[in-house]
């Protein structure tokens, strides 16, 4: 058995795949240049941060209701946990961004909020698609999310390297590396979403 049409766990799925989206859309294309615009930033992203497990936490509560559950429900909570993770990551380094006072993001920095975009869409994708039972689509997904954390891998060894290369200061040195590496935290964690999403296919389809 897989979702029936507004099944409402295929609801909760949707809103928290949403509204990651939306979260990833602002996190990537929020213009930061003064310090006040530091904060609208997190706190902005404390908003989405705030809703998304406010949606995990509603899962957890229908699952603990439920007799039968579309899928497994370790399945459900594992893919609202994994997508929860994501948008806690991107909130986390918003934080870095104030606690630093780092109001200009560098080249790498927007090649990894880019690919984090494409991410989100990608997985907001995978949602929709599971909830219209098309099993077999979200493959090609998953795996464009999985092309996603590798480009972010070759860009944190390009930002580490070039960081080394030619920053003096010591403290912004540990300042933009703490960063460089939350961010590819972050498609790690995205690619945990497509671990998730391969594994319910394999059950299921």
């Amino acid at each position: 058995m897989v979702f029936k049409k507004q099944d409402k766990f295929a609801n909760l799925l949707s809103n928290i795949a949403v509204n990651l989206k939306e979260g990833a859309n602002f996190f990537a294309d929020y213009k930061l240049s003064t310090v006040s615009d530091l904060k609208i930033f997190t706190e902005k992203m404390k908003e989405y941060e705030t809703k998304g497990d406010n949606y995990v936490h509603e899962v957890i509560r229908e699952l603990n209701n439920a007799f039968i559950t579309p899928i497994e429900r370790e399945d459900i909570l594992a893919l609202s946990m994994s997508m929860d993770d994501v948008l806690d990551g991107m909130e986390e380094c918003a934080n870095l961004f104030e606690i630093y006072s780092i109001t200009s993001a560098d080249e790498y920095m927007h090649q990894f909020v880019s690919a984090l975009k494409e991410s989100a869409a990608e997985i907001e994708l995978s949602v929709q698609l599971l909830s219209t039972k098309k099993l077999p689509q979200i493959r090609e997904h998953a795996i464009k999310i999985k092309d996603y954390e590798t480009k972010c891998d070759g860009v944190l060894r390009q930002s580490l390297k070039h960081l080394f290369s030619v920053e003096k200061d010591p403290i912004r040195i540990i300042q933009y590396k703490e960063i460089y590496e939350n961010l590819e935290d972050i498609a790690d964690d995205c690619q945990n979403v497509a671990n998730t999403l391969e594994s319910i296919i394999m059950k299921n389809a």
